[in-house]
């Protein structure tokens, strides 16, 4: 694959459980190119959120190898990570992960006070997102004042504020009405053709349709494709 931006070989991740072996990812390997729009389809308990934490450098395989944009990624320290999840990734759950204590506007500019933005900057980036998302008129309001999908939204934002190349999300509509996720899912539709690098997983085939390819994970192995209905 050219222009390739992330590439697993031979990824395997296990736990050691109640004195036994726990394979969760068997020998993943996997291109990922710049600009793609990748959906990881698999049931609960298949090795999807796994997947996904080694892909955002939140955790490290077993074995096998890992090089994200050029970067061996064992062998980046601690800081190093850190500093590209960052920088380069945008992270967005299945719960909108805000905090409770913050307005709209504060919990967007979050991920820039860690980078060290000045304070006059963060404001003017996170305004900027929330209006990208639709919520210039709930900056001021509190997680408990929005409905899920706002909350969504602001969690969108808030992942789109570093202007991360990469976005991961994982089950982005699971906590979401019908309707309210159609509408989170054409906001990720417009972010691919912006052409951001964007990485979702989920369960559900219809939302894993958005994306322009699909790979399934079924007891920690991988497949291209899409599942059969």
């Amino acid at each position: 694959m050219e222009n390739v931006f992330f590439r697993m070989t031979d990824v395997c991740k296990s736990y050691f459980v109640g004195g036994e072996t726990l394979e969760v990812l068997k020998k993943i390997n996997l291109d990922i190119a710049k600009g793609e729009y990748l959906s990881v389809l698999g049931p609960s308990g298949s090795g999807k959120s796994t997947l996904m934490n080694i892909i955002g450098c939140l955790d490290q395989p077993t074995s096998g190898e890992y090089i994200l944009n050029g970067s061996m990624i064992e062998d980046l320290s601690e800081k190093e990570l850190a500093e590209i999840r960052n920088r380069e990734i945008g992270f967005i759950f299945q719960n909108s992960q805000l905090l409770q204590r913050m307005d709209a506007l504060s919990n967007v500019e979050l991920p820039l006070v860690y980078a060290g933005v000045h304070a006059r900057e963060r404001k003017r980036r996170a305004r900027e997102m929330l209006m990208r998302v639709g919520l210039e008129e709930r900056m001021y309001h509190f997680p408990n004042q929005l409905s899920g999908g706002q909350q969504q939204r602001v969690a969108i934002a808030r992942a789109l504020v570093t202007n991360p190349r990469i976005l991961l999300a994982d089950e982005p509509t699971g906590a979401l009405d019908q309707n309210t996720g159609k509408t989170i899912m054409q906001l990720f539709d417009e972010l691919s053709c912006e052409g951001r690098t964007i990485i979702m997983i989920t369960h559900d085939l219809k939302i894993a349709g958005h994306a322009r390819r699909i790979v399934n994970i079924i007891d920690g192995c991988l497949t291209e494709g899409e599942a059969s209905a």
